[in-house]
């Protein structure tokens, strides 16, 4: 007889708390570094408790410097250890860059497979919680170009845990993005212990038979909601949760869009290049997804200018309603 798997309800930050303490009592060659995340817990707090349980040796506060940060990560991962490195906020991974395109993502075909780097970097992104300049970016399309490196960015706390668990044990680097708008937004029921979302997977949120909607992170409240009200007017959405930005799950992407033949895709980061337009360029690409359009695809996304100061950020993201006057326009089409 099986034993019940205990849940109770937490936030998205305690779930990557609990991810990163699954695997770092189960593991001994995990390890957690970057700025703060030793005796202050992390910025967010992501990491409280952590450093009084493992100790300074696999909890490792490291100096302001996301390029050293990013380069001891890829040499422990080369020698052993699967180390968790945390950039304060997504902004501050830009001296990181050439670590991570250069290096972190090349070593398995430099090295003909001889070395690997199962590596995995967090990083809280996105704007709505009126933070200082480059606190707020939305620069994930940057690294879905990148060959070598998986892109992850869950929306509740149950694909949290079970996302990052997977990406601890990924053989390769993963770059975790965490929407800090949805840190302590609401809870969800998390299984205690270990489990798995496996990488590389969508999941339907909700079905529907008019509209597919396609979005991640941070939007999938805002997308819901729109989805909801829409649902007022008759008008029934397929609101589909990415999780995995590269690879992206191509197959339930083209399923959808021949069930619905009408797609919105939605994201905070800019227009130009964004996620929106490789996942149109994707469904075109599909001759059987193609040919089941009933209408032009449609983007709701930032701007294509830095995410703006306080007054002027709502402006800037992604809201119910335009996303509602879009599914408007489809529906109608």
């Amino acid at each position: 007889m099986k034993t019940a798997v205990k849940t109770r309800e937490i936030t998205l930050i305690q779930a990557i708390t609990e991810a990163m303490d699954t695997m770092l009592e189960r593991d001994p060659s995990v390890l957690v570094l970057g700025e703060d995340v030793g005796v202050n817990g992390g910025v967010f707090r992501a990491t409280d408790g952590l450093y009084e349980k493992y100790g300074e040796d696999r909890i490792i506060d490291t100096p302001l410097a996301e390029s050293g940060i990013i380069g001891t990560s890829i040499g422990l991962a080369m020698n052993g250890f699967k180390p968790i490195a945390e950039i304060q906020f997504f902004g501050f991974i830009y001296p990181a860059f050439n670590q991570i395109v250069t290096h972190a993502t090349r070593i398995r075909g430099r090295t003909l497979g001889r070395f690997t780097v199962p590596m995995v970097i967090r990083a809280p992104y996105g704007a709505g919680v009126r933070a200082p300049e480059i606190h707020s970016d939305s620069m994930e399309a940057l690294f879905t170009h990148m060959p070598g490196i998986k892109v992850v960015v869950p929306s509740n706390p149950y694909d949290a845990k079970g996302l990052l668990i997977a990406s601890i044990e990924d053989p390769d680097p993963v770059l975790f993005l965490e929407p800090m708008k949805l840190y302590r937004a609401g809870r969800k029921e998390v299984p205690e212990g270990y489990y798995k979302v496996p990488i590389g997977k969508a999941a339907i949120v909700k079905e529907g038979t008019d509209i597919t909607i396609l979005s991640y992170g941070a939007m999938m409240p805002i997308v819901l909601k729109a989805a909801e009200k829409a649902e007022k007017d008759g008008i029934r959405s397929e609101v589909i949760d990415l999780r995995t930005l590269f690879p992206l799950d191509r197959e339930l992407i083209q399923s959808s869009v021949e069930k619905t033949g009408k797609v919105i895709i939605v994201h905070e980061g800019h227009r130009t290049n964004g996620l929106a337009a490789e996942i149109t360029a994707l469904i075109n690409d599909t001759e059987t997804a193609f040919l089941s359009l009933k209408a032009p695809i449609q983007r709701v996304t930032g701007f294509d200018v830095p995410v703006p100061m306080f007054s002027l950020e709502e402006a800037y993201l992604p809201s119910i309603e335009a996303v509602y006057d879009k599914i408007r326009f489809l529906a109608e089409y």
